[in-house]
């Protein structure tokens, strides 16, 4: 089990400031009684299932100093036997206590945001390449982890891309003690209507691209946009650095120019402050590029495949660019990055297929990885659909897949709660939608993966989707060992 990470020391928080009339000092907020410490704020929240306040009690015997709640935990905590503090929204006081308490650790360091449904992950790395190329410390949260100065931080996670405001703000605070002289994070959708980054302002954020996911949580696009939007409106950042090649984008920076609160740097569309002049793959994969930019021209080498990661790289020099970073010196790190899970290369031998995993899991990203693909031999996708999320983009994520590959092997991603083979079905009906390519139900997802590599040969490519990264597969509720690339090399002997 992983360390509960906080620093070693906090700022505190006098608890009178959220109790009048209460004594006692704050150290420290958690969500979770059973992560609680000597001093800490305990903060009850409803839930799916129950309310968090139901705990209280398990939560002040471990040391919590006071409750934090909403009306309905108020009456819940009652009888917890220490000051309850009762809000309208707990999640939105929660992010404010947790960064004082903490001592405002974004305050000291330089923070770099990223959202957006594709590529937050890549340019968050890309990033963190291209500022340590400039001589900085970064530290890195995200989907794949947390890292300080390229090592791994072992720490629990609260989700799955941005942490809960408690635990993010305690991670900031052990990065800057660990002289982290940045910060680059991914910020989801949810991270943002949920105001867990609230109390925070970054230094530089920037817009990836918009397109069809967590509709189960947002429910329209619109919503879904208007989610991510919040990163750069009301303050949240100095420099908003906007894909205007993306129509969602288009709308994003005509907001940011009518607020007028942060300044603008625009992306990849036509008449974009950086835009690609040229780009060609390389025979060793990634591609050269020739970037216009602000201050002239610039020509870098990028490692990974596809025309998104050229995209992403992109993203990322206008990010040191907004900051008044060396560009040239900052594109050098960019040449050898690569990204876990991210059109990763599994390399099986000259008498093999080309392998490559990647985690796309939305049409567009599944669209986009097939692209990618040098063409040469056929390509082949073997990819499912998670299961609880967002049921509509299964069928679409099936078209893409069809309409990218000549050979389609459908398997299960994390089912979850639900019966994989229900979802297969879907993908399934998706898929068979492309006349002219061949579709398989291939079940399981070693079967399926067994199959891909079955049918390839030499000088082939297969794609395996959705995972990525992941070390763990989700079936009803129980999750075990499974790691794309390492089930490549092991069917194969490598």
């Amino acid at each position: 089990m992983t360390e509960d990470l906080r620093p070693s020391a906090t700022s505190g928080l006098p608890l009178a400031s959220l109790v009048p009339g209460a004594s006692g000092v704050l150290t420290g907020v958690s969500l979770d009684s059973r992560r609680i410490r000597p001093g800490d704020l305990y903060v009850g929240l409803p839930g799916a299932a129950t309310h968090g306040a139901r705990f209280a009690a398990v939560a002040v015997a471990a040391g919590a100093i006071a409750v934090l709640t909403d009306a309905a935990g108020g009456a819940l905590a009652a009888d917890a036997g220490v000051p309850v503090a009762i809000v309208e929204d707990p999640r939105v006081a929660m992010a404010r206590i947790a960064a004082d308490v903490y001592g405002r650790p974004a305050e000291r360091t330089h923070l770099f945001g990223v959202t957006g449904t594709n590529g937050k992950t890549s340019t968050v790395f890309l990033l963190d390449a291209a500022l340590t190329a400039v001589g900085l410390r970064v530290a890195t949260i995200g989907t794949i982890g947390f890292r300080l100065g390229g090592a791994p931080l072992d720490a629990p996670r609260s989700t799955i891309t941005t942490p809960e405001a408690p635990d993010l703000q305690a991670l900031l605070s052990v990065m800057v003690e660990g002289g982290a002289d940045a910060v680059t994070m991914e910020v989801s959708s949810h991270a943002l209507a949920l105001h867990r980054v609230d109390g925070m302002v970054f230094d530089v954020a920037a817009f990836t691209m918009l397109g069809h996911d967590h509709l189960e949580f947002h429910h329209t696009l619109e919503a879904y946009f208007e989610a991510k939007a919040r990163l750069f409106t009301g303050g949240r950042c100095r420099v908003a650095v906007i894909n205007t090649a993306d129509p969602w984008g288009r709308t994003l920076a005509d907001r940011v120019r009518s607020e007028g609160v942060s300044d603008l740097v625009t992306t990849l569309g036509p008449d974009a402050d950086y835009r690609v002049l040229h780009a060609e793959p390389r025979p060793s994969g990634g591609s050269r590029v020739v970037l216009a930019h602000p201050g002239g021209e610039l020509d870098f080498t990028t490692s990974m495949l596809g025309d998104f990661n050229v995209a992403n790289a992109v993203t990322a020099l206008a990010m040191v660019g907004a900051r008044g970073g060396d560009l040239a010196l900052a594109a050098s790190g960019l040449a050898e990055a690569h990204v876990p899970g991210r059109m990763q290369r599994v390399d099986l031998g000259a008498e093999a297929p080309h392998v490559v995993v990647d985690f796309a899991h939305t049409p567009q990203a599944v669209q986009a990885a097939l692209a990618a693909l040098p063409a040469t031999g056929r390509h082949l996708a073997v990819l499912g659909a998670g299961g609880d999320r967002d049921p509509s983009k299964r069928r679409p994520m099936g078209r893409a897949a069809a309409s990218g590959a000549d050979v389609v092997v459908v398997t299960d991603d994390n089912p979850r709660s639900e019966d994989p083979a229900a979802i297969r079905a879907e993908v399934l009906a998706g898929a068979r939608e492309v006349p002219g390519v061949e579709v398989i139900d291939g079940g399981d997802r070693r079967s399926a993966i067994a199959e891909a590599l079955r049918r390839g040969r030499p000088g082939d490519w297969i794609a395996v989707l959705g995972k990525g990264h992941e070390s763990g597969q989700e079936i009803a509720g129980v999750i075990t060992p499974f790691d794309d690339v390492a089930v490549v090399r092991d069917l194969k002997g490598n």
